[in-house]
């Protein structure tokens, strides 16, 4: 635990001026960033008293071992680097909301020559428009469904479109009449994207206008006696309206707004947001996060608002933010939202009439969003927190290993050897700093071993050696042991990949792995980082130099969680190990070919059908492939000359001599590249 006096700046040398502040902890790790209008004022409240301090924020400035900041003009390029800077380096104790990428949305990819219609989750990108979040997939499909009757717009995957234009026929909705058919040229292009643009229209709110014009050209059909468009007409807008009902008026003005609302206590937030436009809810979504900093009600809604809008520009910001209450100050962020928006934006708390009904509506909601988290949740934390309590009593450590490091190796008969590295903070994994490692059979200069087939110790040893050498290069390269302001941080600030240390390093094995990886550290000179294996028979943990295992009850959650994590590492392991022998076996002569690109091997497979062809045939007859020269030519027929196989493959059951399809494999029936007349013998022997 750090003296926050050991590292405060003096009152001179904080500028009273706008910034963003940035705490860092030993290891140089950013664990918080705030903004305020005046640097000097606001970090003085973090170098007073420790007992007149908030816990959490006592907390923070006591694992923080320097402060910096940066100078900005105005409030609101504060607030956008302190945006930025939290989504950059993530920091522990900042609020963060557990956003939820997994909301479906309705997507319009106006990025494509013939926009298509479908749901999408996740992260959102360049050039489509984005509508919802919706609560189900099902409900953004049967609104879809009910659209493409007045909007055919392209709905197929790209695979299905090539297709149909291939063979010249549409898919089933082309011949329904809930398709325009792009793909076989029943639309152009530039017709089809206007018809995108009209949904898009639709769904975002501007209904009345586009069914008014439908209605007027129903009753001039009808006056024309043209009554079967006057009928068509005439369902296309039962259709709309329909899907209108859908989504129920909520508030009559047609407005377009969002509402926010908060339901929170000591610990954590749920925040709860309802997307109204044109009067109607086309959305809703929700976050929860923990309060690992002291904040009030205004604090939340202007992370909620920067989470929300941080990413968006245009349309997607509405006229209208409806909040319990306001950021203090209200300025700066009602001016970000007009700047993300490009016109006002109004940011108010609602005071009567329905706005103020449908904010209550919303923030009931949020309070029963918060009560089914907590429910899912306290068992979570609970358990969380004593798993990581039984590992420490276990192995005797000082204190709960907050970061725990697994290592796994994984091999097929001694072939492909690779190794993982999973992490696990606060007992929950980091996924970002998985690593994985291809055995070399070498530590340091020194080679110590080479086929000798499957050797999961020495392998262990290796890897350990790499990882923390590594480590201890990072801190001597960046001066880490004159304690030299950048250590462990690379020149934007991020972590180095290796500089952070575990307090716990586990392997997946038993008393010989152990041993291993206790004599790599002790080699580099590393005694302060506990090391212990468990083995997959008994599920007993061995530590070092011990020759009985340390065995935990089969209902311990230290054991569970050591369990997940040598899986977690398992898995990772087996995932690369079987991506690495599958490019192998996938690999080609004419891959050792310079200059051959991936267009000119299709062109010349195409050409001859099959490698053994294009194995026999001539130079001149190579040459005929359109860009293929001569010498690359050549080069194409030496490459394929030293590969050529030594006698025919040979199907041992029938006598069958097998086609060549790729040299050295065929396929097992589980479609994955075996080895040719090499049993499967794959199951039970990765580890």
């Amino acid at each position: 635990m750090a003296d926050p006096s050991s590292y405060r700046p003096s009152p001179g040398q904080i500028p009273d001026s706008p910034g963003v502040y940035k705490f860092r902890d030993e290891h140089r790790r950013v664990i918080y960033v705030g903004k305020a209008k005046s640097l000097r004022q606001r970090l003085a409240n973090y170098f007073q008293d420790l007992a007149g301090l908030h816990p959490r924020t006592r907390s923070m400035v006591t694992t923080a071992a320097s402060v910096e900041w940066t100078v900005v003009s105005t409030e609101v390029e504060a607030l956008q680097l302190e945006y930025s800077w939290i989504k950059e380096f993530d920091p522990r104790f900042n609020v963060k909301y557990r956003d939820d990428k997994s909301y479906p949305y309705l997507a319009v990819t106006m990025n494509e020559q013939y926009p298509r219609v479908q749901v999408m989750r996740g992260h959102k990108k360049k050039g489509v428009r984005y509508f919802g979040p919706y609560a189900h997939a099902w409900a953004i499909r049967d609104t879809v469904d009910l659209l493409l009757r007045v909007f055919p717009v392209r709905t197929c995957s790209a695979g299905v479109f090539k297709n149909a234009a291939r063979t010249g026929r549409p898919c089933l909705l082309g011949y329904i009449g809930k398709c325009s058919a792009p793909c076989v040229d029943r639309i152009s292009a530039e017709d089809h994207r206007e018809l995108a643009d009209e949904f898009s229209d639709f769904m975002a709110g501007r209904t009345g206008t586009y069914i008014r014009r439908l209605e007027k050209r129903m009753t001039d059909a009808a006056e024309e006696m043209e009554y079967e468009r006057a009928a068509r007409l005439r369902d296309d807008i039962e259709a709309l309206k329909k899907a209108m009902e859908k989504n129920a008026v909520v508030l009559a003005d047609a407005t377009d707004a969002d509402l926010i609302a908060l339901a929170e206590d000591e610990l954590e937030a749920a925040v709860q947001i309802f997307h109204v436009r044109d009067g109607r809810v086309r959305g809703q979504r929700g976050w929860v996060t923990d309060k690992v900093e002291a904040v009030t009600t205004g604090d939340l809604v202007e992370h909620a608002l920067q989470q929300l809008y941080g990413e968006e520009t245009g349309d997607s910001v509405p006229k209208e933010v409806l909040v319990p209450a306001l950021p203090d100050p209200v300025g700066p962020v009602q001016e970000w939202l007009t700047e993300r928006r490009g016109a006002q934006v109004s940011l108010r708390i609602p005071q009567r009439g329905d706005k103020k009904a449908l904010m209550e509506t919303v923030a009931r909601n949020a309070q029963q969003s918060l009560v089914l988290h907590k429910t899912k949740r306290a068992s979570d934390l609970t358990t969380r927190s004593r798993a990581l309590e039984e590992i420490a009593e276990a192995l005797d450590l000082d204190s709960a290993p907050l970061r725990i490091e697994c290592y796994d190796i994984s091999h097929l008969q001694g072939d492909d050897v690779v190794a993982s590295m999973v992490v696990f903070e606060d007992g929950l994994a980091r996924k970002s700093e998985y690593r994985r490692f291809q055995i070399k059979g070498r530590v340091g200069d020194t080679q110590v071993w080479h086929g000798q087939g499957q050797d999961d110790v020495r392998s262990m040893h290796e890897v350990i050696a790499r990882r923390f050498r590594r480590y201890l290069a990072e801190k001597e390269k960046t001066g880490e042991w004159v304690e030299e302001e950048n250590a462990f941080t690379e020149e934007d600030g991020r972590p180095k990949r290796f500089a952070y240390p575990p307090q716990l390093v586990v392997v997946d094995g038993g008393q010989p792995q152990v041993a291993a990886a206790r004599r790599a550290l002790d080699e580099l000179g590393i005694d302060d980082i506990a090391v212990c294996g468990l083995a997959k028979r008994l599920e007993e943990v061995w530590v070092p130099g011990e020759d009985d295992p340390v065995v935990l009850p089969r209902t311990s959650e230290g054991l569970y969680l050591l369990q997940r994590v040598r899986d977690e590492a398992h898995r990772f392991a087996i995932t690369y190990q079987r991506t690495k022998r599958a490019k192998r076996f996938r690999a080609s002569p004419l891959d050792d070919v310079p200059g051959l690109g991936e267009a000119r091997k299709q062109a010349l497979l195409k050409h001859f059908g099959s490698l053994k062809k294009l194995r026999s045939a001539t130079i001149e007859q190579i040459c005929e492939v359109p860009g293929i020269g001569r010498k690359t030519a050549e080069t194409i027929a030496a490459a394929l000359a030293r590969t050529a196989p030594a006698a025919p493959a040979v199907n041992t059951a029938t006598g069958e001599i097998m086609e060549e399809e790729e040299p050295g494999t065929t396929a097992d029936p589980s479609g994955d590249p075996v080895a040719a007349g090499t049993p499967d013998r794959r199951r039970g022997q990765e580890t």
